[in-house]
């Protein structure tokens, strides 16, 4: 499949999702003020967010594929970095203010139409389902997919939650289950906002994937027939996915129709042990004395 077509396929998914769930919306946030149920407008809320960060991940999809330029000579692969950003900023101001409005329904409780607000839920639960079985089959290999799916999956899990407590409001009166079920979805939120920024401010400060360090980066280069140090070795990612290496190799005493190899073999190994396919390398004769990560006898 060529890669035209299949980013066309992951478009029309994510224009798939983005309607179910611009849908599910409406529906949670109307039936919210009308059943009076914090949870279900919780819950709209964490919906409104997966919309919101399915159509910025659509824009950044299109925006990545986009070629470089003499002024972005990496292409505008950063733009995911940025949707991801935005969408962890925004969730945050939504879980601050859902455990806001929950403190207050804790002391204030306020009846809950239980019926109509568990056939929302229901309903909720059904597409999200539907949405992220529809983002799963991409999920494996893109990070940016796999973040929206994990983002819809968490919204399916707040759904059950707020099923759980229309089931029981059938039988008991417990007006303060609503809120408190708020506030576990609030939390929810929090944790899976932190996760995003904290990966997208680390991307966006050139960090190293996780998992990868550049001592280690530089050991194995070093492993490569020919080749006597390493030094001035950076690794950053530049979007989920891409990432980026610059490097100063001393080679040993040889002939130079040998550097040939020597590239092929540290290029393979970057590919083969940390999947780094983007590469530039100097070769030289002697230590310039430039950077300070170095591996060398």
């Amino acid at each position: 499949m060529s890669h035209d077509h299949t980013l066309e396929i992951k478009e029309n998914r994510f224009i798939f999702a983005l309607a179910l769930t611009a849908l599910i919306f409406l529906a949670e946030f109307i039936g919210g003020f009308w059943t009076g149920s914090l949870a279900l407008l919780s819950d709209s809320a964490h919906v409104f967010m997966d919309a919101f960060a399915l159509g910025l991940s659509y824009l950044a999809i299109r925006a990545a594929a986009l070629p470089p330029n003499d002024r972005h000579t990496y292409g505008y692969h950063r733009m995911q970095v940025l949707a991801a950003l935005t969408n962890g900023a925004s969730l945050l101001l939504i879980a601050v203010e859902i455990l806001r409005q929950a403190w207050d329904r804790l002391q204030h409780p306020e009846p809950v139409l239980a019926g109509p607000m568990l056939v929302i839920a229901v309903i909720g639960l059904a597409v999200n389902l539907i949405v992220a079985f529809t983002l799963r089959e991409h999920d494996h290999d893109d990070l940016n997919t796999r973040s929206a799916f994990l983002h819809v999956l968490g919204d399916a899990l707040a759904s059950v939650g707020v099923i759980a407590v229309g089931v029981i409001l059938l039988f008991v009166n417990w007006p303060w289950l609503d809120p408190l079920v708020s506030v576990l979805i609030g939390l929810l939120i929090l944790v899976s906002s932190g996760r995003v920024l904290k990966e997208s401010v680390h991307i966006l400060a050139e960090g190293s994937p996780d998992g990868m360090t550049a001592t280690a980066v530089a050991a194995a280069m070093r492993q490569v027939a020919g080749v006597d140090e390493v030094h001035d070795l950076h690794v950053w990612t530049v979007s989920p996915g891409y990432v980026a290496l610059s490097a100063h190799v001393v080679l040993r005493d040889q002939a130079l129709s040998q550097t040939t190899q020597i590239m092929a073999a540290l290029k393979a190994a970057l590919h083969d042990g940390f999947d780094i396919r983007h590469t530039t390398v100097q070769f030289e004769c002697g230590n310039c004395g430039q950077g300070s990560i170095a591996c060398s006898q």
